[in-house]
């Protein structure tokens, strides 16, 4: 009987446990989300770069952008921040969720350009060595569902222009 009485805290202790822990990760993992975008807004290469895993991979919004961290993505990164001047995105919302293993997490986000507007950003980060690194992040635009059919316009010219 006394025994019975033990299994209720044991189990709110646990699951305490296991809410504080995936508090501390989503803050774990908001943190270098924000600083991988604060790397790309300043410009710098290496703290950007070093948010990646080696076989990271970053899609852009073009069709032909999959850029994998070596050599593409690095050597494009490099270039494009050789002054110190990066993109400027900002997540104005973000949704994350952590595997049962807590080493692997997915994310979404929407993000806010003055330059551009919106965009969405989602992505999957791993653990490594105790850190938190971005193995795929892809960008899309954001397209209000009352403009697809201009934009199905626009990309049918398109892709009729680059068909042979």
């Amino acid at each position: 009987m006394k025994f019975r009485h033990l299994i209720f805290p044991a189990l709110l202790f646990f699951a305490v446990a296991a809410a504080s822990n995936n508090d501390t990760e989503l803050h774990a993992i908001n943190k270098v989300l924000d600083d991988f975008h604060d790397a790309a807004a300043h410009g710098d290469k290496q703290r950007y770069l070093d948010h990646f895993t080696g076989d990271g991979v970053f899609l852009g919004t073009d069709e032909w952008e999959r850029w994998p961290k070596r050599p593409d993505f690095t050597d494009y990164v490099e270039s494009r921040f050789k002054d110190g001047v990066g993109w400027n995105y900002k997540s104005v919302e973000r949704a994350v969720s952590i595997s049962a293993s807590s080493n692997i997490a997915w994310f979404d986000e929407v993000l806010f350009s003055e330059q551009n507007g919106r965009f969405r950003g989602t992505g999957v980060l791993a653990r490594q060595d105790g850190q938190w690194k971005v193995a795929h992040y892809a960008m899309s635009f954001l397209i209000l569902n009352e403009n697809w059919d201009e934009v199905i316009e626009l990309t049918r010219n398109t892709n009729e222009k680059k068909e042979p």
